[in-house]
């Protein structure tokens, strides 16, 4: 797997289990679901920062996911 589209889904992933959690402390009941989607944006994170080679600069992130939007959406 690309370490960019990694990165991408990974934020993406972890975007979108924020409102799962918050929906799981409001109702108080544990956020199992939510654990786990945060444990796979983590580990996806995780494999695109360690597969290349410089790793990632905060300011590149933008750039990343622009560049995969336009590699993977018509």
């Amino acid at each position: 797997m690309d370490p960019d589209l990694a990165l991408v889904l990974g934020i993406v992933i972890g975007a979108l289990s924020i409102p799962s959690i918050l929906s799981a402390f409001s109702d108080k009941r544990a956020p199992r679901a939510s654990a786990l989607t945060i444990l796979i944006a983590g580990g996806l994170i995780l494999y695109a920062v360690q597969t290349k080679p410089k790793g990632y600069q905060l300011g590149e992130v933008p750039d990343v996911f622009v560049d995969v939007v336009a590699r993977y959406l018509p």
